[in-house]
């Protein structure tokens, strides 16, 4: 019988489980941590990569018109000027005179009054703020600074010099990258209209108020997919990659239910979009951004063609001519779908009267796909049970313990999500048998041990 958990207490036992079983620590904890900054233990990664690897297979891999890319962090600082993110890529904050802290403006008025103050000027918001009277969410005193805007990225120094001639930023979004080497895939590649590029990286974001675990951080990682398709053919791609992500996310175990869709309203675009859709999921703390899908015109390459004075366009056959093609981009954080599927897996049932905690992911998700058990520590056993292990792990992660008592490893097996715990007993050294349990239903199969591996290897 499972326990229905919800909101803050969910996220708690999440955060706490991560902690416990090395899936996600605090960063520099020996140090005090750093706000909102956090590292992926041994169980972490393997989550991590296999959703990476399991996005590339599906979005790049299997697909004839997508190739790869991975790009500088530290781009040439002309790269963000013609992007806009130098002078649009701003948040408006506001100060409490009184405890010194700091927020955004329109974090604070949004929720205070329950109003959306998307397109209002700083000041504007200071303005609202100051009428309104709104009480600082830490100390309580109304006592204010004006809103000024900040921008969100990173600027550092390139070289031995520290001046202004030598600014460069860490990029704020993994998209540039794609479009500054759009001529050299044309030109090296056999792509054609229409054409994906993707790729797999860490962007940085000076978020002020970064919270809700890993969901919002400065130090994020995007699987991001710039699609190039002719003008006119945008809006029959961009439902498509409207749908696609949706059937992803589902087929790796999120729920219909706790999924929909967000069209934003035409007057709340991006500068550079002409239709965006988020695909929200239903985190403990709401219904929150999980996959965005903008059509981005043919803003963008113009943006670089006018700024660097490069050809950027593409040969359209039907036409006899050079076109800069319009680009449909679906892009998603790998840390929120971290987030989302632990939610998601996160199960508390009761055997035999005891609490259990296990987590329900796909065993393509699953950090490791099987553990290896000897019943106790006797040498035969012991040999019989290496001998399994080592031959599982050149195929897929599998563990081997020998430690505690067998329903103590099993607890453990389970918290980190793995659907199969494979013991050796005595029965083995006559039978060649093995008991085979499952996560979810607790059953368990008696099957040969020459057997084991195809046995999972038509269930992982």
């Amino acid at each position: 019988m499972s326990k229905n958990i919800a909101g803050e207490e969910l996220m708690n036992k999440i955060v706490a489980l991560c902690k416990r079983r090395g899936f996600i620590y605090q960063n520099s904890e020996i140090y005090g941590g750093m706000a909102n900054t956090w590292d992926y233990g041994p169980m972490g990664v393997e989550l991590k990569r296999n959703i990476k690897d399991i996005w590339w297979k599906n979005f790049v891999q299997e697909r004839d018109d997508v190739v790869g890319l991975d790009s500088a962090i530290i781009m040439h600082p002309e790269t963000w000027k013609a992007s806009g993110h130098l002078s649009s890529f701003n948040d408006a904050l506001i100060d409490c005179k009184t405890c010194k802290s700091r927020f955004r403006a329109d974090h604070i008025i949004e929720d205070a009054l329950n109003i959306d103050v998307e397109g209002k000027t700083e000041d504007e918001m200071t303005e609202i703020i100051h009428e309104n009277k709104i009480k600082c969410p830490v100390c309580g005193s109304i006592d204010w600074t004006d809103a000024r805007l900040f921008n969100l990225m990173f600027k550092t120094f390139q070289g031995v010099v520290e001046d202004s001639s030598s600014v460069v930023y860490l990029r704020p979004e993994t998209a540039q990258g794609i479009f500054v080497n759009f001529k050299n895939i044309v030109d090296t590649t056999r792509v054609s209209l229409p054409f994906g590029i993707a790729q797999i990286g860490k962007a940085f974001r000076n978020e002020i108020t970064p919270g809700n675990f890993i969901f919002r951080v400065r130090e994020f990682e995007q699987m991001e997919l710039e699609f190039f398709v002719k003008p006119g053919e945008d809006e029959e791609w961009f439902d498509y990659w409207r749908n696609y992500p949706m059937e992803w996310l589902i087929n790796l175990g999120l729920s219909k239910d706790n999924l929909k869709y967000y069209d934003h309203p035409v007057e709340k675009l991006a500068h550079y979009s002409k239709g965006t859709t988020d695909i929200l999921y239903k985190f403990p703390f709401g219904w929150e951004e999980l996959w965005g899908i903008a059509n981005r015109t043919d803003f963008d390459l113009n943006a670089h063609i006018e700024r660097s004075g490069k050809k950027l366009t593409v040969f359209d056959h039907e036409k006899g001519e050079h076109i800069v093609p319009y680009v449909v981009e679906p892009s998603v954080g790998v840390d929120r779908l971290v987030l989302a599927f632990l939610v998601e897996a996160y199960t508390e049932d009761i055997v035999d009267g005891a609490e259990r905690v296990y987590l329900n992911l796909k065993p393509e998700l699953a950090p490791v796909k099987a553990a290896v058990f000897p019943l106790t520590k006797k040498e035969q056993l012991v040999e019989i049970a290496r001998d399994i292990y080592n031959r599982l792990k050149t195929l897929f992660n599998t563990e081997y313990d020998d430690s505690g008592s067998i329903g103590k490893r099993y607890r453990r097996q389970d918290e980190i999500g793995t659907p199969y715990c494979i013991t050796v007993d005595f029965d083995t050294i006559d039978d060649r048998k093995v008991t085979i349990r499952d996560r979810n239903t607790l059953e368990q199969d008696r099957i040969d041990i020459e057997k084991v591996r195809d046995y999972l290897l038509e269930r992982i």
